[in-house]
């Protein structure tokens, strides 16, 4: 990046801190052999991994339990042309261990589809990586 771009990265903990802010972000994995996105919304567990809840027989479910995936989540303000982007990559694996279920039905995020088996899926935060768009717009404009 050049320093004079406006973009800047950030680092771990500022990444997880403004991960911690946004409620939607974009799940992004492989299903036959091709690339898939779908928005979901989240949370950022105690442990820092990113927790979705989804129904276990879903396409996407199937698709990511056990594999790598990322996690992105973002921020933007077309008035200031400021923002920021947060990826989260690493492996992906639905919950099956009963206590945590249960936690995770009390205190994680909640589907916004329904969902009859739901379960969660957990995203292990391996590799975190981020940037910040600060505002780069002439002066007098925007």
């Amino acid at each position: 990046m050049h320093r004079h771009d406006g973009l800047r990265e950030l680092d771990r903990r500022e990444c997880l801190d403004l991960l911690a802010q946004v409620p939607l972000g974009r799940i992004v994995y492989t299903e036959n052999a091709l690339p898939a996105v779908l928005p979901v919304n989240f949370l950022l567990d105690r442990d820092q991994a990113v927790v979705l809840r989804t129904s276990g027989a879903s396409r996407m479910a199937r698709a990511v339990d056990g594999s790598v995936v990322a996690f992105e989540a973002d921020r933007f303000d077309e008035a200031t042309r400021s923002g920021w982007s947060v990826v989260v990559t690493g492996r992906a694996s639905l919950v099956n261990d009963p206590g945590e279920a249960e936690r995770l039905g009390r205190s994680g995020p909640l589907a916004w589809a329904p969902v009859g088996d739901g379960a969660h899926l957990r995203i292990e935060a391996e590799l975190v990586t981020g940037r910040v768009l600060e505002d780069v717009s002439p002066a007098g404009t925007v």
